[in-house]
Formats: C-alpha cells, structure tokens, sequence
C-alpha cells in the first residue's frame, strides 16, 4: 500500500456536554490534525503518474477545513440555551455549531469524512489534543 500523511493545526475552544470532570467546562486546544491517505497502487498516467495525488492538493484540503474552526468556539448543536448563543453572536464571537458532541474522536471522524467527500482515499485521521493524546477514525 501506498500512502501520504499530511497535517495542520487550529486552535479553537469547546467543552463536553453532559461531561462531568474537567472538560465540561469551557476550554481550548491547540488541535493537530494528522490525515493519512492510501492506496493499492499509484496513478498510471497523466499528470499524477506514479504518484498517490498532488500533495499540495492534500495539504489544501485539510488546510481549508482546519481554516474553518479556527480560532472559534466549537459547540455542539443544542447544547448552549438559544438565549446564550444570541449572547455570543452578540458579542461577536465566532461559533462552528457541529451536530455532534465535540470530542476528539468525533472530530477525528469529521475530518475524515469530510476529506473523503472531496474524493480523497482517506485511510486514517488522527486528532490531538494535546502533543501526547490522539484520538484516531481509520477506514473500515
């Protein structure tokens, strides 16, 4: 098999609902993400032969979907009071709302997928929260 790797970072806040220690509580991370891509055999012809892809195109990819939570407030939809959320936007504060809670590993699988969706042969994602606790999504 063969594979490329690929990584960017984001800092952003979030907490876990119905979480009860310490990450209940609104905190940030400097979140690393780290995208493998694989596959059986490279490409024959045209402009990417013998390669897997362009990594530029890789590394644009993951880029623009970390760009997307960047220095935000990372909430998981229906978790905050309407009343809090119009406090927040009010202030000014920018909120990426997902549709799951907002762990590591759900993270982790966010980006994969959405990678995936961009027609990348995505083989594993690895989210950090911090430099030595990673949580990992790999292909089935």
């Amino acid at each position: 098999m063969y594979g490329l790797r690929t990584e960017s970072t984001f800092d952003a806040a979030h907490f876990l609902t119905d979480y009860h220690g310490k990450c209940e509580n609104l905190h940030g991370h400097r979140w690393r993400v780290v995208a493998y891509i694989g596959v059986d055999e490279l490409q024959k012809a045209g402009n990417y032969k013998d390669m897997v892809i362009d990594f530029g195109e890789f590394k644009s990819a993951l880029r623009e979907l970390t760009e997307e939570l960047d220095h935000s407030f990372i909430v998981e939809e229906g978790s905050l009071a309407p009343q809090t959320l119009a406090c927040l936007e009010a202030e000014g504060f920018t909120l990426s709302m997902l549709p799951f809670r907002t762990t590591a590993e759900n993270l982790a699988r966010y980006f994969f997928d959405r990678l995936s969706d961009r027609g990348l042969p995505m083989s594993q994602v690895d989210v950090y929260e911090t430099p030595n606790n990673c949580a990992v999504y790999r292909r089935g």
